[in-house]
């Protein structure tokens, strides 16, 4: 009898304990943010593959090498791996030695985004380009 007593005011203490507990309130702050990467029309373009695009912008006197987010147009086609686009852009003047704001060549983010077929055209254009001088 003591111990279901005993168990009881126990029971009782720890109902008690949990109707009396308030929640602890703290004012958690959260904060949206927004990143804008100001890529222009062109690399967009470039980005998506549009080579239909890609040849009116030249057309109409697109820089082809313009830097858009610090990368050249030619650097989007190597990163995407648009041999097409790359090919057109090379032969317009596309820089394949130009280096982006991280750096980095035509021929880096082919080789870092796995692209092999636009790094084998960026690696023979170079090579054409070191003969002919």
């Amino acid at each position: 009898m003591k111990k279901t007593i005993i168990i009881s005011a126990v029971a009782l203490c720890f109902s008690i304990a949990n109707v009396n507990a308030e929640p602890i309130s703290t004012n958690i702050e959260t904060s949206n943010y927004e990143y804008f990467f100001k890529v222009n029309s062109f690399c967009v373009s470039i980005a998506k593959g549009d080579l239909e695009t890609v040849q009116k912008l030249i057309a109409r006197g697109a820089d082809v090498n313009e830097k858009s987010n610090g990368m050249t147009p030619a650097m989007y086609a190597a990163k995407f791996n648009r041999t097409d686009i790359l090919e057109l852009l090379i032969v317009h003047g596309a820089n394949l030695k130009a280096k982006s704001d991280n750096k980095k060549t035509a021929l880096d983010y082919a080789e870092l985004h796995g692209a092999q077929d636009t790094a084998a055209i960026i690696k023979e254009a170079l090579s054409k380009g070191k003969k002919q001088k």
